[in-house]
């Protein structure tokens, strides 16, 4: 009997099922390739629960730690969990442990743990952003974790298919941010509606793995459960790169005639950069439609917006240009083997002299932690990938998002602005 054709979220579900095939709506119980967690929710909330129940880590050689929330440390509450964390991850002998090395989403490919066909927990609601390594990777809570921790299984509801086709070139200066705000404006934030949603088109492979780190962590924001993008050889050249294994990658791809619950049809070279207003990124639009908006801080930083790509598009806009003294710009890189590139390429320089604060590696102020937390009234500018009210700083703070590209534009213009002119202007200089 022939098995019907499966998306790419059923074959790697099935695979970790030990099963044939899988279909939308089964409630099947897996075998985790990979657990990753960090300082906020990792060890302060799952020791308790192990002990409990007298248990180990089942594998610590699956299992990925990450100090990236309460780093550097900035009172004794945010030392004694770190301490706390270190403790942990010694007495379990836990191998994959990064401490303040940067934000866990991008460590975990920077460092080679991922791999096509995987299926990932993580400890964080952007955990999707493995799937932009053909891994299934998605977020779960701390009761959860420490039942995989416990055990390696996990349950999950097989879910259906988005499929989110992006055809032709970006123009330069847009970005998968700026597809991402796009989506949410035009979907919603619950429109992924808890399924799995699969990028495709030709567009995507035009887009470097970092860009589509990008798209796949911010499924997250469409209220999926995953963002998945079919390996291809750049996927392949990037594991390679780190150390990793791509394997049998050309395996893990949507079978022709697979179903899906919805297939939504994006053209990427009629998009404009975009901004989203507070205090949803289902907030955006075009930049033209912004207005000039002053704007008191610019925040690169996050998972969604600070890795290398990223400081490249921002040293575009601001080399040779200074930061208007109407605004501050604060970048804290990914990681800190980001920050070891920018500055070895020549990035961080041009930055840095434009006058931008560079702070520590973590998550920071995208999630309301140490330094460039916002006051009351501050407007803001960011590349993170969320402006909820409160999120960085005051409840009464207003936050924008945008791309690289845009914060860069904010901060030399001191408002909200389009960076294609300045991009223009670098190019003819």
């Amino acid at each position: 009997m022939t098995e019907a054709p499966q998306t790419l979220a059923e074959k790697i579900i099935a695979n970790a099922a030990g099963r044939e095939s899988v279909k939308a709506g089964e409630v099947v119980t897996c075998t985790v390739d990979l657990a990753m967690i960090h300082d906020s929710g990792g060890p302060r909330r799952v020791k308790p629960m192990l002990e409990r129940l007298g248990v180990k880590v089942w594998d610590p050689t699956k299992i990925v730690l990450v100090s990236d929330h309460y780093v550097p440390a900035f009172d004794a509450q945010s030392a004694a969990i770190l301490k706390l964390t270190r403790d942990w991850a010694r007495d379990q002998e836990i191998e994959g442990f990064y401490d303040q090395q940067g934000i866990c989403h991008v460590v975990l490919p920077e460092r080679g743990h991922l791999s096509p066909g995987m299926f990932v927990v993580g400890g964080d609601s952007h955990s999707p952003t493995g799937g932009a390594f053909g891994a299934y990777m998605f977020g779960i809570g701390a009761t959860d974790m420490a039942g995989v921790l416990a055990t390696g299984e996990t349950w999950i509801k097989v879910p259906a298919t988005i499929l989110l086709r992006w055809n032709g070139a970006l123009c330069d200066g847009v970005t998968a941010k700026d597809m991402m705000l796009k989506l949410c404006a035009s979907l919603g934030m619950d429109g992924g509606d808890y399924q799995s949603i699969e990028y495709t088109g030709s567009t995507l492979s035009g887009l470097s793995m970092q860009e589509r780190m990008t798209l796949s962590n911010m499924a997250a924001e469409l209220g999926a459960q995953t963002g998945l993008i079919a390996p291809d050889a750049v996927t392949a050249e990037a594991i390679e790169e780190t150390g990793g294994e791509a394997g049998d990658w050309a395996h893990w791809s949507s079978d022709a005639g697979a179903g899906y619950r919805k297939v939504h049809e994006f053209e990427a070279s009629e998009l404009s950069p975009q901004i989203a207003a507070p205090h949803s990124p289902a907030n955006a639009g075009s930049v033209e439609d912004v207005g000039k908006v002053a704007v008191d801080q610019c925040y690169i930083g996050a998972c969604t917006g600070a890795k290398l790509v990223d400081l490249h598009a921002a040293a575009r806009v601001l080399k040779g240009r200074k930061v208007a003294a109407s605004t501050r710009l604060m970048i804290a890189p990914a990681s800190t083997r980001t920050t070891a590139a920018a500055a070895a390429d020549g990035s961080l320089a041009a930055l840095t002299e434009a006058g931008a604060i560079l702070l520590p590696s973590g998550c920071g102020a995208c999630a309301g932690y140490g330094a460039g937390v916002l006051a009351e009234g501050e407007v803001c500018m960011a590349s993170t990938a969320r402006n909820f009210k409160g999120r960085m700083g005051s409840r009464e703070s207003f936050v924008y998002l945008g791309s690289p590209y845009s914060v860069a534009a904010a901060a030399v213009m001191g408002r909200i602005a389009d960076p294609r002119p300045l991009l223009a202007e670098n190019k003819i200089s």
